[in-house]
């Protein structure tokens, strides 16, 4: 297998994730699914930051409107909660690539709790 930045740290992410699919089902709004992403990352001892704010810079300024991260967990990947029905699809994709952007992660994770097997996606910059 290729080797993959911040592997384990990925994986321990991912299954936090599982563990809270496997006890929450799919169906409830993205909130629901964040708070429970909260105490499991306790749980586990994954740290992290919840809603963290970072600025978009347009020519070296920062633009009035900032965005606010679902989690950074271990101070630098990028998690985004989702809970459709529909799946992952191009538009979180860019989503998570502009935040991933924005804060200088290099990994992002997109999460999907909306179906009834948990959706994962990895990006790398």
């Amino acid at each position: 297998m290729e080797n993959l930045i911040q592997r384990t740290e990925t994986y321990q992410i991912i299954g936090t994730c599982m563990e809270v699919h496997r006890q929450l089902g799919f169906g409830f709004s993205e909130i629901v699914y964040k708070d429970a992403m909260e105490i499991e990352a306790g749980i586990n001892e994954i740290p992290f930051k919840r809603e963290k704010e970072y600025s978009v810079l347009y020519k070296g300024r920062p633009l009035k409107h900032k965005y606010f991260a679902d989690f950074i967990m271990f101070d630098n990947i990028i998690v985004e909660i989702k809970a459709g029905k529909e799946g992952i699809n191009n538009e979180h994709i860019s989503q998570t690539l502009n935040y991933m952007r924005a804060s200088g992660c290099k990994i992002g994770l997109i999460i999907n709790f909306g179906k009834q097997s948990l959706e994962h996606k990895r990006l790398v910059l």
